[in-house]
């Protein structure tokens, strides 16, 4: 049994914001109140700490099977679990891809093995995510995917999206989609604009994004699917995701801490710094922030994109998309989110918890008979990010040696203390 004393309880699925104690009994929340007691039980002190619970991350990659010089499901986890996360959603883009339940079986495996937190994985929409035809989705789903995706790449054309929300509507699978028109996006390596011509990078235009969106909308609304859009970026798609909400689609979105953070003023040759999306224009980090205050965005996910430094520490044009992320997303929401005055701790916790759990179908609470996952933070304490001291195999981060006002403290998850700082 473990006791939680004195924390400040924050349950967006409640509305819940009030110092109280949770006592955990083996895997589960058994009470939550007041003063609870419960002799010769471990008691963790929470006493001016966030007791939320367990952060979900939609959106990331664990490289495991194929990448794993990059990372692999131990050490992703262990770092997902640094960051305070307590299940994340690991994407298809493996070698091989996870397009059938053999793969999918395979990651879970090696989760139930070696992960610190859960692992949800997202399967494939079309085989070997080529474009063509669709993957063992159902298949998938009985081995254990949440959701079905060909990230890294846009699902090919209208007509496979059709099909694949089709197939997953009465399925109950979210179809989650990397927004860019690749006619746009060839040969780009950062957002086109005034610091790419100066920088003499090749750019892609924000419309590569907002054209696919637009796209992806139309068949959502044509088939009665669920559309998640993955890591969205500029001020014209959050538009359409806007009105999308408004009309009743079943549309969600979510948004990274570094695209929130950062522009495309803050790229330099430095590879760290080039991702897909690739950076935005100030409207664009403006239009995101205004997004994740006014409810528009369901989730913040962190895109985390480990990459050996062998292969990110070559010229900027050769280096792969991508930067980690797990250990810093919830610091950098606290510094740009909460402490800037522009939305509510609630709301904050929500975009972690609640929101990304509707997304996937599920609910996320602290009450009584609800599995212990629990993500414990500190909006407050002080503390610096240091790459070479990550859980993470790889280096690839622009925030090395930021320091922040708030961070993680303790991660339980089914109950036991995965981490603590």
């Amino acid at each position: 049994m473990l006791l939680i004393k004195n924390g400040r309880v924050v349950d967006p699925a409640s509305g819940t914001d009030a110092t109280l104690d949770v006592l955990i009994v083996e895997e589960r929340i058994e009470r939550v109140g007041p003063a609870l007691a419960a002799p010769g039980t471990e008691v963790f002190d929470a006493a001016g700490l966030v007791v939320a619970p367990g952060f979900i991350d939609l959106h990331c990659h664990l490289r495991e099977p194929g990448g794993e010089s990059s990372e692999t499901i131990e050490t992703g986890t262990r770092a997902a679990a640094r960051g305070g996360f307590t299940a994340v959603c690991p994407m298809p883009n493996t070698r091989p891809v996870n397009d059938n339940a053999a793969v999918t079986r395979f990651i879970l495996d090696r989760a139930a093995a070696v992960a610190s937190v859960r692992v949800w994985p997202i399967g494939a929409v079309s085989k070997n995510s080529g474009g063509e035809t669709l993957a063992e989705i159902a298949a998938m789903q009985q081995a254990g995917i949440v959701a079905v995706s060909d990230d890294g790449r846009p699902v090919a054309t209208a007509r496979l999206l059709r099909q694949a929300m089709e197939y997953c509507l009465p399925l109950g699978l979210p179809v989650v989609d990397h927004c860019e028109d690749p006619s746009l996006a060839a040969g780009a390596v950062m957002r086109e604009g005034p610091r790419s011509i100066r920088l003499g990078l090749r750019g892609m235009p924000a419309a590569t994004e907002a054209i696919c969106v637009a796209r992806d909308i139309q068949i959502a609304e044509l088939t009665g699917g669920r559309l998640h859009i993955a890591h969205l970026s500029t001020r014209a798609s959050l538009e359409l995701v806007r009105a999308a909400k408004r009309a009743g689609l079943a549309v969600t979105c979510e948004v990274t801490p570094h695209h929130f953070t950062l522009t495309d003023e803050d790229v330099t040759y430095d590879a760290r710094y080039k991702m897909n999306p690739p950076l935005g224009s100030r409207a664009d980090r403006e239009a995101l922030l205004a997004g994740l205050a006014d409810g528009t965005v369901d989730a913040i996910a962190t895109d985390h994109a480990p990459h050996e430094p062998a292969l990110k520490e070559v010229e900027f044009d050769r280096a792969p998309f991508g930067i980690t992320g797990f250990e810093t997303a919830l610091a950098l929401a606290l510094e740009q989110l909460l402490h800037t005055g522009r939305i509510s701790l609630l709301r904050l916790v929500e975009l972690f918890t609640t929101g990304p759990a509707r997304v996937l179908g599920r609910h996320r609470r602290i009450a009584p008979g609800e599995p212990a996952d629990l993500t414990i933070f500190s909006t407050e304490l002080e503390w610096t990010f240091r790459a070479d001291q990550s859980a993470s195999k790889s280096r690839n981060t622009p925030f090395d040696g930021r320091s922040f006002r708030g961070g993680p403290v303790a991660t339980i998850v089914a109950g036991r203390f995965v981490w603590q700082r």
